[in-house]
């Protein structure tokens, strides 16, 4: 890694996709929030009493506040180093040696897999929350409360942060890749304790795009078979939840295919560094930039997407 210990960036690079990335993340993140606050107002009682929101209310508001949460403490520091064209453990000293990067750097890095893993476990709650509505609507009636989805965003963040704390302890190691704006775990070359957590990392984050995939091909499945029971001509009570299924349909497998393209690239670059030894930093820079994408797609196609002005205007060009 030939960036590991560069002082400065490389020169070459533009800060234009990093700023892209971001305003697009602080755009629509910041928006399905005001979305999200809009449809909670609306959904007061007469009284003035507070609604009774859904799990998915509670589990997709956690996400858009988790993703913009990441997005406004990670994207600073890289715009940062171009702005001072200095790499981040040149901005924040502090490593001992060449072997560990600054302490910005190690930040970085553990913020890095941090947020990626607690988007991923969150999108996994939305899933499961997907598919025991429609599969298992007993169970979800009985089961699933405002407060169990409440109460699942801190766990998950607690447990996540105690993984991805694992390499500034010793288990893993937090380095700098180029052209120096980025760090993120080693993924190629070192000791097998080096290696391990990278492995690691990209199994669960493999286990739980597997099980994400699954539930919402589950759900997909019950969708269909829901509009295809419902009579295509005769009354015409009938056509909206037939609309209705059909567009929760294309949602589902609109999400699924896009946060399965952005996530592999990510879990193949972490299995090929640890039995390939394959450097090729520009793959990893690719790959954790396709990682970045899920935190801007998700308000889009779980929020902005559902909104009646978006669905009115399917319609009317499936309709043309």
């Amino acid at each position: 890694y030939r960036c590991r210990s560069s002082r400065y960036i490389e020169s070459g690079q533009s800060a234009v996709p990093s700023s892209v990335l971001f305003a697009a993340g602080l755009l629509g993140n910041v928006l399905a929030l005001l979305l999200l606050g809009q449809h909670r107002r609306r959904s007061r009682s007469p009284g003035g009493r507070p609604p009774r929101v859904s799990a998915f209310y509670v589990l997709v508001t956690a996400l858009a506040v988790t993703d913009l949460l990441g997005k406004c403490l990670i994207s600073p520091m890289v715009l940062a180093a171009y702005a001072y064209n200095r790499s981040l453990s040149e901005l924040g000293p502090g490593g001992r040696g060449e072997e560990q990067p600054g302490v910005l750097c190690q930040l970085f890095a553990f913020l890095m897999a941090f947020f990626g893993l607690a988007s991923t476990l969150l999108l996994l709650a939305m899933a499961l929350e997907c598919w025991l509505s429609l599969g298992h609507p007993y169970f979800y009636r009985r089961h699933l409360t405002r407060r169990l989805g409440a109460a699942l965003g801190p766990a998950a963040a607690g447990l996540c942060a105690l993984f991805c704390a694992l390499p500034l302890l010793g288990f893993g190691a937090p380095m700098q890749y180029c052209p120096g704006t980025w760090c993120f775990i080693r993924m190629a070359g070192g000791g097998p304790g080096q290696l391990v957590f990278p492995v690691l990392y990209a199994s669960l984050m493999g286990l739980l795009v597997l099980a994400i995939v699954a539930c919402n091909v589950s759900s997909m499945r019950q969708l269909y078979g829901m509009a295809r029971r419902q009579p295509r001509r005769g009354a015409p009570p009938a056509a909206a939840p037939r609309m209705e299924e059909l567009d929760h349909l294309v949602l589902l497998g609109l999400m699924t295919v896009l946060f399965t393209v952005c996530s592999l690239p990510l879990i193949i670059r972490a299995y090929m560094g640890a039995f390939v030894a394959d450097f090729n930093e520009n793959a990893d820079l690719s790959a954790l930039r396709f990682l970045s994408v899920n935190s801007i797609v998700d308000p889009w196609v779980f929020i902005i997407f559902r909104t009646s002005v978006f669905r009115s205007f399917v319609r009317r060009v499936c309709r043309r």
